[in-house]
């Protein structure tokens, strides 16, 4: 509860300070300096000298390549199974992110599937999915480019989605929580999301568990839009409760082990 009261209160003042923090919930420093380090793991706060700011302000969007390896075992699980709940035939919708370019390589690697057609508006999502031709139809949305993310947005990018009705959208995002929804950092790509989930008949999120509890700035859509929630191992059970009390289907992905390469003996 405090970890809640203390995000509530970076969101409305911009800056806490540890001293004041401490004194309003009657707890040690030490004890809240050890609150805002959870909650920069969790992407909400950013620490500076004397207290914390909010993330996104602190910090603002990162580029794709920044992010690629950050939570990558996560990503790697969590694509796997989102990779395995697709089936041959289908139609389905790839958003932008870290997270959905992991899902294409998933996808590409799963060759037992076939007749699959993938719509997407990312460059990066459209180049990984290439390796999966002839088997997949890739289709790329057009719009306008935002380099960060080597993503389509408006104009031109919706326009498709208005006469579609796809089977699942696979949604990247920057926040999952109960209050806040579906929410992503930045204006133009959480329109382009809105405009996917409503041509798709099943919407998956995509989000490892730094993503749960968190609101960005730009709402996508309220839990009730959500099918399935794939995550990570990392994710608190009060969390993961709490998403399934809406709902949502939450299906927890276990990293694999890491192998330890075998030492060679010389003789």
């Amino acid at each position: 509860m405090r970890l809640v009261l203390i995000q509530q209160l970076l969101e409305q003042r911009g800056f806490v300070r540890v001293r004041d923090l401490a004194d309003r919930f009657g707890v040690s420093t030490v004890t809240v300096r050890n609150d805002l380090q959870m909650l920069e793991e969790r992407h909400v706060a950013f620490r500076v000298h004397g207290g914390a700011m909010p993330f996104n302000r602190a910090r603002g969007e990162r580029p794709f390549e920044e992010v690629a390896e950050r939570q990558a075992d996560e990503k790697a699980a969590i694509a796997s199974m989102a990779a395995s709940l697709v089936t041959d035939g289908e139609t389905i919708v790839v958003d932008v992110g870290t997270t959905a370019a992991a899902l294409a390589r998933a996808l590409v690697d799963r060759a037992d599937l076939t007749e699959l057609t993938v719509i997407t508006n990312g460059i990066t999502i459209a180049m990984q999915l290439e390796a999966g031709h002839p088997r997949f139809t890739i289709v790329v949305t057009g719009g306008t480019l935002r380099p960060k993310q080597h993503s389509l947005v408006e104009p031109l990018a919706t326009g498709m989605f208005e006469s579609l009705r796809v089977d699942t959208v696979f949604i990247g995002c920057n926040g999952v929580s109960v209050d806040g929804g579906i929410t992503n950092i930045n204006l133009p790509e959480a329109h382009v999301k809105r405009a996917m989930i409503d041509a798709a008949a099943r919407c998956v999120v995509l989000a490892d568990s730094t993503k749960l509890g968190v609101r960005a700035l730009a709402p996508v859509c309220s839990l009730d839009d959500v099918d399935v929630l794939v995550t990570d191992g990392r994710a608190t059970i009060g969390d993961l409760d709490a998403i399934r009390a809406e709902g949502v289907d939450v299906v927890v992905a276990e990293p694999a082990p890491r192998t330890t390469p075998r030492s060679q003996t010389v003789t």
